[in-house]
């Protein structure tokens, strides 16, 4: 597989430094910053492109749409692990059922995490039933981090609300005033250098249990992201990390 890395920051040469190690070659480096020579471009081309079976996008939301228009439009396969764009996912879906490419979307392509996702929806149906518990969130990332909530806490509020029926609406914002029953607290911090922690609380009179996910570094977000590109390959239509996720469960 040969990958076309769109966005060399943090994450963009923490998936070069991990597809080196298994075998993967990166055909070519996208970025606004690149001093453009052998595989390095400024821009989304064909001529950026050629080499390229899938292309992964770790870049910003403003640029995340027009990015997946650029990719579409020369028949590449891809990976997005872009967040801070979840409203505008039916435009990409169109995008990617007009060009008949495959595309693969996620908050957060960490195996751990999105195992972590499917611990929280089984837990979330339990405390469906046991009105006694209240449940929270709150995530912390490092402070270069541009969108808050993460997509990951979206994610994770999505799936608490989709399961506990008592809870309508998340609340990702202060809150200056008591807070409904049918609301979902999330909240957000940003300091330090820290890669990403996710916490759900379901609080009782009598006790707290605790559901955590904590990230070391980054590897495992660009492990993941390597795998979904493998999996995307041959593939068309929009697909997000919970089909790769049924997928992989299947073999096991």
């Amino acid at each position: 597989m040969r990958i076309a890395l769109i966005g060399y920051g943090k994450m963009g040469k923490e998936v070069e430094r991990v597809a080196k190690m298994r075998g993967i070659e990166i055909a070519a480096i996208i970025d606004l910053q690149a001093e453009p020579k052998d595989r390095h471009f400024r821009e989304i081309t064909a001529d950026a492109l050629r080499n390229a079976d899938v292309a992964i996008d770790f870049t910003t939301p403003s640029a995340a749409i027009e990015n997946i228009r650029k990719v579409s439009a020369l028949g590449k396969n891809m990976v997005v692990a872009t967040t801070g764009w979840h409203d505008k996912l039916d435009e990409a879906r169109h995008i990617v059922s007009s060009t008949g490419i495959g595309l693969i979307y996620s908050s957060n392509f960490s195996i751990g995490v999105n195992v972590y996702f499917r611990i929280i929806e089984e837990a979330a149906k339990l405390f469906n039933k046991v009105d006694a518990y209240d449940v929270y969130g709150f995530e912390e990332h490092h402070n270069q981090k541009v969108d808050s909530p993460s997509g990951t806490a979206k994610t994770t509020a999505e799936i608490l609300l989709k399961n506990i029926e008592r809870k309508k609406k998340a609340v990702y914002d202060k809150l200056d005033r008591k807070i409904e029953e049918d609301e979902l607290h999330f909240a957000s911090i940003r300091a330090g250098s820290i890669p990403g922690t996710h916490v759900v609380r379901f609080d009782s009179e009598a006790d707290t249990i605790e559901l955590k996910h904590t990230a070391r570094n980054r590897s495992g977000f660009a492990a993941g992201a390597l795998m979904a590109a493998e999996w995307i390959q041959g593939k068309r239509g929009f697909f997000t990390m919970n089909d790769f996720m049924q997928d992989y469960f299947k073999g096991k």
